[in-house]
């Protein structure tokens, strides 16, 4: 079987897959869709981060594709409807870089609090700027964290280490850590912070979140950090009210258009303003969040696909079978209606096939069934069970194939 792993997957990724016999292809960039098409040609799992797109488009013109890896938290580059109808398995990292992107952000508060952007571009310029105007201590300021999810919380626990006050804001209902404060809406949160940090998810519902209402919101003074999505914050929006002097700072690693490969141009409206860090989409990159995300992706993609496994995949039902029992394993992706299981066991009882083991489970729409046998399941039965009413997918595994 072949894979192929785009954007710098870590090399721990590819050992995984080497390991168990798997053909590995490694490219550094992403690849816009006509190249992606191109590449995924006789292709079974594909590895990808935040800036590879696979579109309906690509999963319709990649036949062979079984499985989609994203190596990272983020699964809004995958049309993951239109995965699930081919069958293809998709699996991400939800909280191998949490850390990571916790720290960096506790960092840019720092920085941004005392004005470092700025003062340390003047020492390179040559200007010795010994002030402490506009330089602030953390301790005892407003930490407003919209969305409070796994990086959410952790960044609520460690601001409260150093001293700050923790306010924040989600739409699902959040239990508060330590002495955080839930906000009764965005509004209010954005009135009372004195930074602001975004971190939820690429849902389209949230595409424009952040703009000039939500800035002019915000206390005079405050600071705006964005690790979550580029396409949630209006950056030209944000450059205004950075000049206007309304905010005091900006810390961005997320933006709605980055350059596909290293080295390319990169071009946003906050570049050149003072007080502002911008950095590549490098929240969770870390030489332990990306050998983390590279071991935990390669590991599921590996067990999906020679076993069958559908543990925390993001868009099937969650199946952890055990160890095959018999000679032969089926796996059968479903639409979720009564009667499926009993049409697969009647096919399989009509072969005169005796099931061994049996793991069943249904998530929306789609039921997943992973079936063990007694002995092979001939081609003629399995096409009988490709061709039951609800199937959408069936994978086989045998001593033979292995």
């Amino acid at each position: 079987m072949k894979v192929l792993l785009l954007e710098n997957v870590h090399a721990v990724a590819r050992e995984t897959f080497t390991r168990h016999g798997f053909d590995v292809e490694v490219r550094a960039g992403s690849l816009a869709e006509p190249e992606l098409i191109e590449a995924l040609q006789g292709v079974d799992v594909v590895g990808i981060r935040s800036n590879t797109k696979i579109t309906a488009a690509v999963l319709d013109a990649a036949p062979d594709l079984r499985a989609i890896g994203c190596f990272c938290i983020g699964t809004n580059q995958v049309d993951l409807a239109h995965a699930t109808l081919r069958g293809v398995g998709v699996f991400n990292a939800p909280f191998s870089n949490t850390r990571s992107v916790v720290e960096l952000v506790l960092g840019e508060i720092l920085a941004l609090a005392r004005r470092l952007p700025e003062k340390t571009q003047r020492m390179h310029d040559g200007v010795w700027d010994k002030s402490a105007k506009g330089a602030y201590e953390t301790r005892g300021r407003t930490l407003g964290i919209v969305g409070y999810g796994n990086i959410g919380t952790q960044l609520s626990n460690v601001a409260e280490a150093i001293g700050m006050r923790v306010a924040f804001f989600d739409t699902a209902d959040r239990l508060a850590h330590g002495n955080a404060r839930r906000m009764g809406s965005l509004e209010e949160l954005l009135e009372e912070s004195d930074v602001v940090s975004l971190h939820v998810d690429g849902r389209p519902g949230n595409a424009g979140l952040f703009g000039a209402e939500q800035f002019a919101r915000m206390r005079p003074g405050a600071v705006f950090i964005n690790a979550s999505r580029g396409m949630v914050v209006d950056d030209l929006a944000l450059r205004e009210h950075i000049l206007s002097g309304h905010l005091s700072g900006a810390a961005i690693d997320v933006f709605p258009v980055e350059p596909k490969a290293q080295g390319d141009l990169f071009e946003s409206p906050l570049r050149g303003l003072d007080n502002v860090i911008l950095t590549p989409h490098v929240g969770g990159s870390t030489e332990e969040a990306q050998e983390e995300i590279g071991t935990f992706v390669s590991t599921k993609l590996t067990a999906y696909v020679l076993t069958g496994a559908t543990s925390l995949s993001v868009n099937l039902p969650d199946v952890a079978p055990a160890p095959r029992e018999g000679a032969f394993r089926m796996a059968l992706l479903h639409r979720n209606v009564p009667g499926v299981l009993a049409a697969i066991n009647n096919t399989l009882a009509a072969a005169g096939v005796n099931i061994v083991g049996q793991s069943l489970a249904t998530r929306g729409e789609h039921g997943y069934v992973v079936t063990d046998t007694d002995r092979l399941v001939s081609d003629e039965t399995l096409a009988s069970l490709r061709h039951v009413a609800e199937a959408v997918n069936l994978e086989a595994w045998s001593d033979d194939a292995e």
